[in-house]
């Protein structure tokens, strides 16, 4: 795969995108000094490359009465059977993240429940119940004292390779 090569408009078309994804492409142009339909046609650019992977509604967990965070890492008996437990934990739907990590433990779950109880049920009755997942460790998050997307600034060239995740 070739490298897309972002330059300054994209690079300020994606910190506007970024503050606010609803955003008119009109506004974006205005702002960017070009035609909305350079706008349109460079977020096009930007999505077939692969560094835009789309938009999203965000949904306040609490609002659903989903009152716990909590982040599990996972220690797994074997590594190579990571696959095989990424797999199963795909299944688990409380988890919303899952990320491989360097460290003791291979993984590190975000995971958001109704309450404790709840949290407690996930852990014994899915989780720990995976095949090759030796322990656990879960930290409750207190408070989320802030959370916001990937910084944009004014770099001079970024070359971009896009890498397809599922």
């Amino acid at each position: 795969m070739s490298a897309y090569n972002i330059d300054q408009i994209d690079q300020k078309i994606l910190s506007f995108l970024v503050k606010d994804a609803r955003m008119p492409f009109l506004e974006i142009a205005r702002e960017c000094g070009v035609s909305g339909a350079a706008i349109h046609q460079r977020i096009k650019k930007l999505e077939a490359n692969g560094v835009i992977s789309g938009s999203r509604l965000i949904v306040k967990p609490s609002a659903l009465g989903l009152n716990v965070c909590a982040f599990i890492s996972v220690s797994l008996q074997d590594n190579n059977k990571y696959p095989d437990v990424i797999k199963a934990l795909k299944h688990v739907e409380e988890i919303v993240e899952c990320h491989f990590i360097t460290g003791k433990a291979a993984l590190l779950l975000k995971v958001y429940c109704f309450d404790n109880e709840h949290l407690m049920e996930v852990l014994l009755n899915s989780i720990q119940k995976i095949p090759f997942i030796q322990s656990t460790d879960t930290m409750i998050s207190l408070d989320e004292a802030f959370e916001r997307q990937i910084w944009i600034n004014d770099y001079k060239s970024t070359s971009f390779s896009a890498t397809s995740k599922s």
